[in-house]
């Protein structure tokens, strides 16, 4: 299947990934045996709006997201995990 994008949505998809990624880098530093739930409730997120195609939403999403990592990367680093 062919996913067609218009310049916004590829910006949003581009913009998603990063997200994710990002994510995913910062699950590195969680211990050893958190890592891979931790590595799985954040895929899960993300194939749980995998479908939106709301702009708004999508926005919305992304923000909270951002929220969320920088939550997770504080607590990881008070808690000493660097």
């Amino acid at each position: 299947m062919v996913l067609s994008l218009d310049l916004q949505g590829f910006i949003v998809r581009a913009r998603v990934l990063k997200l994710y990624r990002q994510a995913l880098r910062i699950s590195q530093k969680a211990p050893i045996h958190a890592r891979d739930d931790l590595r799985q409730m954040i895929r899960m997120e993300m194939e749980k709006n995998r479908h939106c195609d709301d702009k708004q939403k999508v926005r919305f999403l992304i923000s909270e997201g951002l929220q969320r990592i920088k939550e997770l990367d504080e607590m990881l680093d008070m808690q000493g995990h660097s």
